[in-house]
């Protein structure tokens, strides 16, 4: 059923109809409107035109190689200062370990990012992008955010171009899209003031695009950004895909204050969530894909994200240290078979896709056995 769209949205949604351009003017009025339904609905009419009825979802793994780092961002729960005895470094040995404790599930990713720590020479990196391939020769490495690989060429000394081509030959398939937070100078000033700055993160995507190595783009939302920083953050993801057509995935993250030294701020919501959802898939146009992280958003979320701009929903995850509840609390994973259950019940069609979103399943049986929600109807959110 339609919402009614509210006379303020009316232009957008011309230009939605139209196949139009977004302004950054329309983004901001999407941030404005209380009416989250008639921007999910909006979103939605993106989303099933670029992408049907499919939610697409990966059986994954992450590996986390390092939780020290010395960036020191306000808003991390992850990290350990280099001197802190929780510290740890996974060798390349500990990385076959955790690669060969889920070989009983046929996991086409792995997903590797940890923090900044000085003390690893660039042969570590290679060493542990080899260590996944010679356990699983054909899984696709999707390793090493923005700043790490700025890290990485720091310590090889060489150019990053010259060391993205030799991970590359190493294994590495593709790069996540983290680090990116909010490209505001005003935020990192103040929440990640010795990471790299905006135009170093989009200059690290624009290497890795040119070698032929795809990447996600990410943004961290809900801490002391603004929608103004938001929009903007999105308009520049939109002008380097027009220049490389690079990027794969668009995943909006939420702040999740637990650990970290903003605890003082509240957590995310089911509605913030969703209207990022919503925002990015219609400001990013040329993104081919919107991913709902079913960790951060929660699963049930992440089901009416499928009707307000979403078409993937991360994977099976085995283990995630990122976000979690509690320090020791890393066991977070979703089952293939649940996975499945959650898109048919939000009345999508599942589609196991790789890293590159070739399909390698549709679940068509699993499909037919199981009653679906009626297409085109979307939840409505009070």
């Amino acid at each position: 059923m339609k919402p009614k769209i509210p006379d303020g949205l009316r232009a957008i949604e011309e230009k939605v109809m139209a196949e139009e351009r977004l302004s950054a003017e329309d983004g901001m009025l999407l941030y404005a409107t209380p009416d989250l339904n008639a921007v999910g609905y909006l979103a939605n009419i993106v989303r099933e035109r670029m992408c049907g009825n499919v939610a697409w979802y990966v059986r994954n793994q992450h590996i986390n190689y390092t939780n020290v780092c010395n960036k020191l961002c306000k808003f991390c729960s992850f990290y350990v200062k280099p001197k802190d005895d929780r510290g740890y470094v996974l060798d390349p040995e500990d990385v076959k370990d955790r690669v060969e404790r889920y070989l009983h599930v046929p996991i086409s990713e792995i997903h590797m990012v940890a923090g900044i720590n000085p003390k690893l020479p660039y042969s570590y990196y290679l060493d542990i992008v080899r260590a996944v391939k010679e356990v699983r020769p054909d899984v696709a490495v999707k390793a090493f955010t923005a700043i790490e690989w700025v890290q990485i060429a720091r310590v090889a000394k060489k150019p990053l171009k010259e060391v993205m081509l030799e991970l590359k030959e190493a294994g590495v398939s593709s790069v996540p899209g983290g680090g990116a937070e909010v490209f505001s100078d005003r935020v990192q000033d103040d929440l990640f003031w010795t990471k790299a700055d905006s135009e170093e993160w989009l200059m690290v995507a624009r290497t890795a695009h040119e070698v032929g190595l795809h990447t996600n783009a990410t943004m961290l939302y809900g801490h002391i950004e603004n929608p103004e920083e938001r929009i903007d953050h999105l308009v520049r993801l939109r002008d380097l895909q027009d220049e490389t057509g690079g990027f794969l995935t668009y995943i909006p993250l939420s702040f999740h204050p637990e650990r970290t030294e903003m605890t003082d701020l509240p957590g995310p919501t089911g509605v913030m969530d969703l209207r990022e959802i919503a925002v990015g898939r219609l400001m990013l146009d040329n993104f081919p894909h919107i991913k709902t992280f079913w960790i951060m958003n929660t699963i049930d979320i992440s089901q009416v994200a499928l009707w307000f701009g979403a078409d993937d929903v991360d994977g099976t995850i085995q283990e995630y240290e990122i976000t979690r509840r509690t320090y020791e609390e890393t066991r977070q994973v979703l089952t293939r078979k649940q996975l499945v259950e959650r898109i048919i019940e939000a009345g999508r069609d599942p589609v196991e896709r790789d890293n590159l979103y070739q399909v390698l399943s549709t679940d068509r049986e699993i499909i037919e056995e199981t009653p679906v929600g009626i297409p085109g109807e979307i939840p409505v959110i009070s």
